[in-house]
């Protein structure tokens, strides 16, 4: 287990400037948020390291895993927000107030998140390839090479399902 734990490390290491780029860009638009880029590169790596039973093959290998690993911390965070929205602990607030402090972002996490599970029922090679391309950043050929096709193919899949989720996120009420 130390030896896991030492081998997460190092790739966190590694990747760890890069990692903290890509969830500034993934967080720079949101009103209110709570979670900065470190905080979220930190929690992606507490989930990677109570989970990870398998050590990465390389960085490209370790990048896909934390693309995960961040969707599933933004998802968690998105909820979390939401909850509080609807209610949660918080006492009630006027008209006014709610529309001031409305989160729009963190509800297109959760549609883009729901889209990309039911993208990946019909298309796992296509929802595989958003979350590598936005929530991991890799480029069309980090991406061919993880998936295994070439990189027109990744291209294409890339046109398509960027479509079907704009036409889906669209339709979603």
């Amino acid at each position: 287990m130390q030896e896991t734990r030492e081998s997460l490390d190092a790739f966190i290491v590694a990747t760890y400037d890069e990692l903290r780029r890509l969830a500034a860009r993934l967080r720079r638009d949101e009103p209110g948020q709570t979670l900065n880029p470190t905080a979220l590169v930190n929690e992606a790596y507490l989930k990677l390291s109570a989970s990870l039973s398998v050590m990465p093959a390389s960085n490209l290998h370790f990048k896909r895993i934390a693309a995960r690993a961040m969707r599933q911390v933004l998802v968690e965070a998105a909820r979390r927000r939401n909850a509080l929205k609807r209610g949660g602990d918080r006492p009630p607030v006027t008209l006014e107030d709610g529309l001031a402090a409305t989160e729009v972002r963190s509800e297109d996490l959760l549609a883009l998140d729901e889209a990309l599970d039911e993208l990946a029922r019909f298309s796992p090679r296509q929802a595989q390839l958003v979350e590598y391309r936005y929530f991991a950043g890799l480029g069309s050929a980090e991406t061919a090479e993880l998936l295994g096709v070439s990189e027109s193919t990744v291209l294409r899949d890339w046109r398509v399902a960027r479509a079907w989720l704009a036409n889906r996120l669209r339709s979603s009420p």
